[in-house]
């Protein structure tokens, strides 16, 4: 894995951001965390991290909504990106990887540990395309 791979994390729940966000530090990512949708784009329009973490349900932008800009972007829509969401249903996670999410993680089913194991695999195999 490239040290210093660059995550952006785009997530309003502090105390789950915070975990992941030291989880990752861990294992030598550089983590950049937002709370909004809005946020997240301003950043995107200046960094190019290697892969971005995003919940669906928050302020301003939704991930929907960023998700949708993400797609049409040519170089944006090369990041991989996990989508971390509550958002459990069927239809959801239909519509999250159709508009280009790699991964789909629903948080009450996932551990920590499970989706920095993801993360490390995408990063790892330099796979910077999505599918």
């Amino acid at each position: 894995m490239p040290e210093g791979s660059k995550i952006l994390i785009a997530e309003d729940d502090h105390f789950l951001s915070f975990l992941l966000r030291g989880r990752l530090e861990k294992e030598n990512f550089v983590v950049h965390q937002v709370t909004d949708g809005e946020e997240a784009l301003s950043f995107l329009k200046t960094e190019r991290p290697d892969l971005i973490i995003l919940d669906l349900i928050m302020p301003k932008l939704s991930g929907f909504e960023l998700l949708e800009i993400i797609s049409i972007d040519p170089e944006l829509n090369k990041i991989p990106l996990i989508v971390l969401s509550n958002l459990g249903q069927d239809e959801d996670i239909e519509k999250a990887k159709r508009l280009g999410a790699v991964e789909y993680f629903v948080k009450a089913r996932t551990s920590i540990d499970d989706l920095v194991k993801t993360v490390r695999g995408y990063v790892k195999k330099g796979n910077n395309v999505r599918v």
